[in-house]
């Protein structure tokens, strides 16, 4: 009945709108595993651990919980088959989709790291208010996965909520070319340790930036005792009137100065969200060598089965040879027809080489150019950054000796009418 209302009301729309209305419902056919379960990140949990080099790490794991909506819409709630993973492992997961499916935009991961926090956040990535933060990133992405009309159907992506098994690295690693182009992967290498400084360098800036705030801002509760002393002195109230109404000012020009702080950040910023776009141009470029592999090693297997066939000879272990050594050679006509069939599958085959050789060698040679191009631009953009910046420090630093002239001056003038004592308490701001 639901699918004869919905051919009815197709029915009566323009073509244009059946056309939209077709697709919808095979987004609608698509889009099943949120239809078939609940997916959600339900905790976090810090575990101890030795990686790679046997060293003893600590690392936070993520429970990932799934259950079968058939049984809640009928008012069972069953307790819900959960396993954990590890941030490392949703990012095999998103590299796996990324190179096999390139032509789909798949959704981020939440940040690894707190990265380009001053106040008040954490820079820790194992802060509880972080963890958390990350884990509704990654429910979000699993979510967001899970309701893409082409991942949600992806068998590894079933298998990364389902199964706590190795396979997903097994798959990684098969997408591994097995003659990688050494530029790419110093490129890949140079891009990791490039992001590795660049997000070092804005959280030292973080911590300086919240400890300057501070420093400020501690200025105004000076300028608050000042204004409320001054109501009760009739002689000195003009003074520290003036002098409340500085420090007010003092403490409130801090916003200026990280904003225009800000801007520098924002460019260091830019170049370690380029540090991505550098992973993918490797990543691309592993898929199209792969790519290149697996059509050379097809050909390489239909010469092999082509010589086989003419000399009579299995060289490996098949199904096949087994199956004439049970039942008997082919005929003449046969082996004929079946060597014809080869001969067309090799010349397609060289030719498909000869293409992915072409479109190998051009995407090296473009993006070469562009990663030099690329190179030159950091290089420029930094150096100015840098000087910039400096520049904007140094003469911050000499525009703190105006007001600590000014203070001198008050603090004569209040000399005369006996609160010198108090002024020469406040901390020499320059």
């Amino acid at each position: 009945p639901y699918q004869s209302t919905k051919f009815r009301e197709r029915a009566l729309l323009s073509p244009s709108q059946q056309q939209l209305a077709g697709c919808m419902v095979e987004i609608e056919k698509w889009t099943s595993l949120l239809r078939k379960m609940e997916i959600s990140v339900g905790e976090a949990e810090k575990r101890t651990g030795k990686n790679t080099v046997n060293m003893q790490e600590i690392y936070t794991v993520y429970l990932i919980e799934t259950r079968p909506v058939d049984a809640v819409t009928e008012g069972i709630i069953p307790a819900p088959d959960s396993l954990w993973r590890r941030y490392s492992e949703f990012e095999l997961l998103r590299n796996y989709l990324l190179v096999t499916y390139p032509f789909v935009v798949v959704a981020p991961l939440p940040e690894k790291r707190a990265e380009i926090v001053w106040h008040k956040l954490s820079a820790d990535n194992m802060d509880p208010d972080f963890v958390e933060r990350r884990r509704v990133g990654l429910e979000n992405f699993l979510l967001r996965l899970a309701s893409h009309p082409v991942l949600c159907n992806d068998k590894i992506f079933y298998i990364f909520l389902t199964e706590a098994d190795s396979r997903l690295k097994a798959m990684n690693a098969a997408f591994r070319v097995k003659n990688p182009d050494k530029r790419f992967t110093e490129l890949k290498h140079y891009s990791d340790e490039l992001q590795t400084v660049v997000s070092q360098l804005l959280r030292v800036r973080a911590r300086v930036a919240d400890r300057l705030y501070g420093v400020y801002k501690v200025h105004g509760n000076y300028g608050r005792v000042f204004s409320e002393w001054s109501a009760i002195e009739k002689e000195m109230g003009d003074g520290l009137q003036s002098a409340g109404h500085h420090m007010d000012a003092y403490a409130a020009s801090v916003d200026d100065i990280l904003e225009e702080e800000e801007h520098y950040a924002d460019q260091l910023k830019e170049y370690l969200f380029y540090t991505e776009a550098l992973r993918a141009v490797c990543r691309k470029h592993e898929l199209t060598q792969f790519e290149l592999e697996m059509a050379a090693q097809d050909l390489a297997s239909k010469k092999q089965q082509k010589e086989e066939l003419v000399t009579g000879t299995v060289r490996t272990f098949s199904l096949k040879g087994m199956t004439s050594k049970l039942f008997g050679q082919e005929t003449a006509e046969q082996r004929e027809a079946k060597l014809q069939v080869l001969e067309q599958q090799i010349e397609e085959g060289e030719e498909a080489v000869k293409e992915k050789n072409t479109e190998s060698d051009e995407f090296v040679k473009t993006a070469w150019l562009d990663i030099e191009h690329f190179k030159d631009q950091k290089d420029r953009d930094l150096k100015e950054a840098l000087i910039s910046y400096a520049i904007m420090q140094i003469s911050r630093c000499k525009k703190v000796t105006r007001p600590h002239r000014y203070l001198k001056c008050i603090e004569y003038s209040a000399c005369k009418k006996g609160i010198f004592c108090v002024l020469l308490s406040i901390p020499n701001i320059s």
